[in-house]
C-alpha cells in the first residue's frame, strides 16, 4: 500500500469521513523516545492552527519549569491509521513539529533539524536518500508478565521455522508496516538467539527517520500482542550479537546517483562524502551510540571497531556494497537502534556533506578482515570510542557538533547522557 500524502484540508476530511474517534499526536524527545498525546477529532483543526500545549519540563532535554509550555502541531502528510486498533472508531496518528508559545520553532525538535537540513540540500539540488536495516531481539515474558532474558528461540542467521520461531511475528510486523505505507524489502532471523532484522526501501531522510519510529512502535505492539517483549538495546545479551542500525545512503543530483557515476569529478565528490563521515565518526559516536552498552557491541559479530572503509567487507565502519544501478550506495555500520533516528541521520548526513564541501580526499580502503588482523596492523588504525565516557569526551571537543546542534540540545545531551531506558528494551 502506497502512503497517501495528505494536506491539512484533506486530513480533516479523512477524519470526518472515516469514523476516526481518536487522534494520536507523536513527537520525539532528545533521546529519540517517542511520546504521544491523544486528542478528539473535534480538536484537530485547533491542533493545526494553534498547536496542542504540553508540559515541556517533564520531557528530558526540553525546558525547565520556569518556561514549560511548548506546542505540538501535526504534520498532515504523516496521517496514518493504526491498523491494530478497531476498525470501528478508528485511531490515527500524526508526527508533529514542536513550537514555542510565540510560534517560533523549538530548537530541541530533532525532527525539524533533519527536515531543515534536508531542505537546505534540496535547494542545492542534492536529494538525500536513506535506507535502514533495523535489528531487535524477542524475549519471552516471565510469569509475572515482565520480560525475561530468555530469547524467543535458539535459531541463528537465516534459519527457517521451526528453529526460527520469529517468522510469524516478523511476517505480522511487515504486513502491518505495509498497511501503514512503510515498505520493508526483506526480513530474516539474525545471528543471535531470538534476534531479528527488517530492512527498508530507500526514502528521503525525514521519511526514513519517521519510518524507524513507526517500525519501533509496530515491533513493540506486535511483539506484545504475541506475548513477547522486543528489545532494541545495543547489547541485550552479553555473549551474543548486538543490535545494529545500519544506515544505507545514496545521494542524487539531477536524478543521478553520485555513488554510481563514472564522471571523475562526481566520483571525487562521492569519495569526499565518505571521507567526511570517517572524519566525524568519533565525534558523533555519543549520538549514534548513546548508551553505555553501545560500546560492548563494537568489534565482534560484524560490528565495527575502527574508522575504516572498504568494498563489501563487513568488518569495516563504512562498507560499499556490491550493488548496481539505483541501489548503489554506502553502508554506515556504526549506529545502533538506541539512537534518536532524526538526530543520527542529521549528523551522519551533515558530516558527509561537509566532507564534500571541504573536498576531502578519501584514504585508501582497507581490504582485510579487521577481526583477525595482526595487532601491529590494528595499532596503526584510528579506533572508535571504547566507552560512552570516551565518546562524550570526543563530542565535548567537537567544533563540528557545536556548529551543527543548538547549544541547549548539545549541552543537555553531553551532560545528561541516557544510561538505559525501558523504551529501548531495558529489563
Amino acid at each position: 500500500m502506497e502512503r497517501t500524502i495528505y494536506t491539512e484540508s484533506e486530513a480533516l476530511q479523512f477524519i470526518q469521513e472515516n469514523d476516526v474517534r481518536f487522534i494520536k499526536l507523536f513527537f520525539t524527545d532528545v533521546y529519540g523516545v517517542l511520546k504521544s498525546f491523544s486528542i478528539q477529532p473535534t480538536e484537530l483543526s485547533r491542533a493545526f492552527s494553534e498547536g496542542i500545549s504540553f508540559d515541556a519540563s517533564a520531557v528530558p532535554g526540553f525546558l525547565g519549569v520556569a518556561e514549560s509550555d511548548l506546542f505540538i502541531v501535526p504534520d498532515p502528510s504523516t496521517l496514518c491509521v493504526l491498523p491494530w486498533r478497531p476498525r470501528e472508531g478508528r485511531v490515527v496518528r500524526f508526527f508533529c513539529s514542536i513550537f514555542r508559545s510565540d510560534g517560533t520553532p523549538f530548537e530541541g525538535d530533532t525532527r525539524r533539524l533533519l527536515f531543515d537540513f534536508s531542505e537546505s540540500q534540496r535547494a542545492r539540488g542534492i536529494e538525500l536518500n536513506v535506507g535502514t536495516e533495523c535489528e531487535f531481539y524477542l524475549f519471552k515474558l516471565g510469569e509475572d508478565g515482565y520480560p525475561s532474558k530468555e530469547p524467543h528461540d535458539r535459531a541463528r542467521y537465516c534459519d527457517l521455522a521451526p528453529k526460527d520461531k520469529g517468522e510469524n511475528v516478523r511476517r505480522e510486523i511487515c504486513l502491518t508496516l505495509e498497511q501503514m505505507g512503510v515498505h520493508p524489502i526483506s526480513s530474516h532471523h539474525e545471528t543471535g538467539p531470538g534476534q531479528n532484522e527488517v530492512d527498508f526501501q530507500h526514502a528521503d531522510a525525514l521519511t526514513a527517520a519517521d519510518n524507524v519510529q513507526t517500525f519501533r512502535t509496530v515491533v513493540s505492539t506486535v511483539s506484545a500482542k504475541n506475548g513477547l517483549f522486543a528489545s532494541f538495546l545495543p547489547k541485550p545479551l552479553e555473549n551474543e550479537a548486538g543490535n545494529g542500525f545500519h544506515v544505507n545512503i545514496s545521494l542524487f543530483r539531477r536524478g543521478e546517483n553520485i555513488f554510481l557515476s563514472k564522471d571523475a569529478e562526481v566520483e571525487r565528490e562521492a569519495n569526499a562524502f565518505v571521507a567526511g563521515l570517517l572524519r566525524r565518526a568519533r565525534e558523533i559516536s555519543a549520538f549514534v551510540n548513546p548508551l553505555a552498552s553501545s560500546y560492548k557491541r563494537f568489534g565482534v559479530f560484524e560490528a565495527p571497531a575502527f574508522v575504516s572503509h572498504s568494498h563489501e567487507n563487513r568488518s569495516q565502519l563504512i562498507r560499499i556494497p556490491s550493488a548496481k544501478g539505483e541501489r548503489a550506495r554506502i553502508e554506515f555500520r556504526q549506529p545502533d537502534p538506541a539512537a534518536n533516528p532524526y538526530l543520527a541521520l542529521y549528523l551522519i548526513l551533515r558530516a558527509g556533506i561537509e566532507g564534500m564541501d571541504d573536498s576531502l580526499t578519501l584514504p585508501p580502503e582497507l581490504n582485510i578482515d579487521l577481526y583477525n588482523a595482526p595487532k601491529e596492523t590494528l595499532s596503526r588504525l584510528e579506533k572508535l570510542p571504547s566507552s560512552l565516557a570516551e565518546a562524550l569526551e570526543s563530542a565535548k571537543k567537537s567544533e563540528f557538533l557545536k556548529n551543527a546542534l543548538p547549544a541547549r540540545t548539545l549541552e543537555f545531551f553531553l551532560n545528561e547522557p541516557i544510561d538505559h531506558d525501558y523504551a529501548f528494551g531495558d529489563f
